[in-house]
């Protein structure tokens, strides 16, 4: 059997870690996290990594492995999952891979294009601008300097918005094209599963996750992150909302109100990147065809 890197997508909420896990299993290998978030050891009810039993039942990379003060990026991860997969190798021909964060999943299949150096004067310009104005500011000026990325990109994730407006003010082109030129080749084959289910059904799972969230103690993690929200790692949703509250901008009701809706919104935009990907098979959460699924690929 040739080696192959078994790809699980999908929205927030949709279970994707629950159907990685019972597909790790069923090939008794581990998995790689393909989570943006989930990486950092000191962030984990607002990033919804698998419970300590799930961990402790498969090996996982890419949880728990840096610390908020690290600066990962796409090709950071596309080593670390390299060498992590190469690892996975040495005792089996299957790899798991699940996640959400398409660009690195991207990364991993397909390489990225290098992307310009940006002069330290233009990155501290912008983010004393946004420090200074907030995500309001951001999204105005990436709208007019690159309408593409705002069109495409990740409009609720201020590490990646920066960075976009970094590529474009230094480079004079979006950052998407940079990330969608020749492919390289790896020495894998790569199933690609994505998961999803109604809209509705969907949106109500965000909803309760949240909820859930808050009550496993969400808002007293967020606090104790307050001296450090301005790190890159915590410009992210599930964090900002609250320290807005912490900072007695909005109430307590309203932020928890906002990190849902602005969940939401990432599982749409999460939806829209992965459907543009052609070579992905689509399957219900729950569904019974999944595994027999796998395996006809593997024997094909």
């Amino acid at each position: 059997m040739k080696k192959t890197v078994i790809i699980i997508a999908g929205p927030t909420a949709v279970g994707k870690t629950n159907i990685a896990i019972d597909v790790a299993n069923f090939f008794s290998t581990s998995i790689i996290s393909a989570d943006s978030r989930q990486c950092y050891k000191e962030l984990n009810i607002a990033v919804a990594k698998p419970t300590t039993d799930q961990l402790t039942s498969i090996q996982h990379y890419f949880i728990n492995t840096h610390s908020i003060h690290d600066h990962i990026t796409a090709v950071d991860f596309e080593k670390y999952a390299l060498q992590s997969v190469n690892k996975i190798f040495e005792k089996n021909d299957i790899a798991v891979m699940v996640g959400g964060t398409g660009l690195y999943i991207k990364a991993f299949c397909d390489g990225l294009d290098e992307i310009p150096l940006v002069p330290i004067d233009t990155r501290n310009y912008i983010r004393e601008q946004y420090n200074k104005n907030g995500i309001d500011w951001l999204i105005k000026e990436i709208e007019r300097e690159d309408p593409l990325y705002a069109n495409e990109g990740e409009m609720q994730n201020p590490q990646r918005m920066m960075r976009a407006l970094e590529v474009i003010l230094t480079a004079g082109n979006s950052i998407i094209h940079f990330q969608t030129n020749q492919k390289v080749n790896r020495d894998f084959e790569v199933i690609k599963i994505g998961l999803e289910m109604p809209r509705e059904e969907l949106n109500n799972n965000i909803n309760t996750r949240v909820d859930e969230m808050v009550t496993a103690g969400l808002v007293n993690e967020a606090e104790l992150l307050v001296p450090l929200k301005s790190l890159n790692a915590l410009q992210t949703v599930g964090y900002q909302e609250l320290f807005d509250f912490f900072d007695y901008k909005i109430s307590l009701a309203d932020s928890i109100s906002q990190i849902k809706q602005h969940t939401r919104q990432y599982a749409k935009r999460q939806m829209t990147w992965f459907k543009k990907d052609n070579l992905f098979d689509w399957f219900a959460p729950h569904s019974n065809q999944l595994i027999p699924f796998i395996e006809q690929r593997l024997a094909d």
